[in-house]
């Protein structure tokens, strides 16, 4: 009786520090979506991990979803504290860039962004980091309710 035990508990033991670094991701996503706003109803997480960029280029994670139209989407990003620099989050229509959360002329951040969908389609959201940095990010994408 007493092996049975010990060998639920050394599971459990096991079990629970692989939990412990699993939810690192999760708890970055469960962050970000809750700095998304009250207003935000959480729909879908992008979670990226880059490396330095290869030959002058930079790393990117690309990422297609179908958005519909009549719809405010928000669309915020949060890197980790291991990051070498700040994430970007983009979307695209086409080859089209609609909006980002960075400015590179004006050196602006705008997290999070909403964005009115005027079309149900194919969009494209594209998370690097500037500079070509390597570093861990997760983007959160939001459906905002109308009041």
């Amino acid at each position: 009786m007493a092996r049975i035990i010990t060998h639920i508990l050394i599971g459990f033991i096991l079990g629970v520090s692989g939990n412990l670094t699993a939810q690192s991701p999760e708890a970055l996503v469960d962050l970000c979506a809750s700095q998304a706003g009250e207003d935000a109803t959480y729909l879908k997480d992008f979670q990226v991990k880059l490396g330095e960029s290869v030959n002058g280029r930079s790393q990117v994670a690309r990422y297609p979803l179908v958005l519909s139209s009549n719809n405010i989407y928000r669309f915020s990003v949060c890197d980790t504290e291991n990051s070498e620099s700040k994430a970007v989050i983009k979307l695209y229509d086409s080859n089209r860039l609609i909006f980002s959360s960075y400015s590179e002329d004006t050196k602006e951040e705008f997290n999070p962004f909403n964005f009115m969908c005027r079309k149900t389609g194919i969009y494209h959201v594209f998370i690097s980091f500037l500079d070509g940095k390597p570093g861990e990010a997760v983007g959160i994408l939001s459906y905002v309710s109308r009041k």
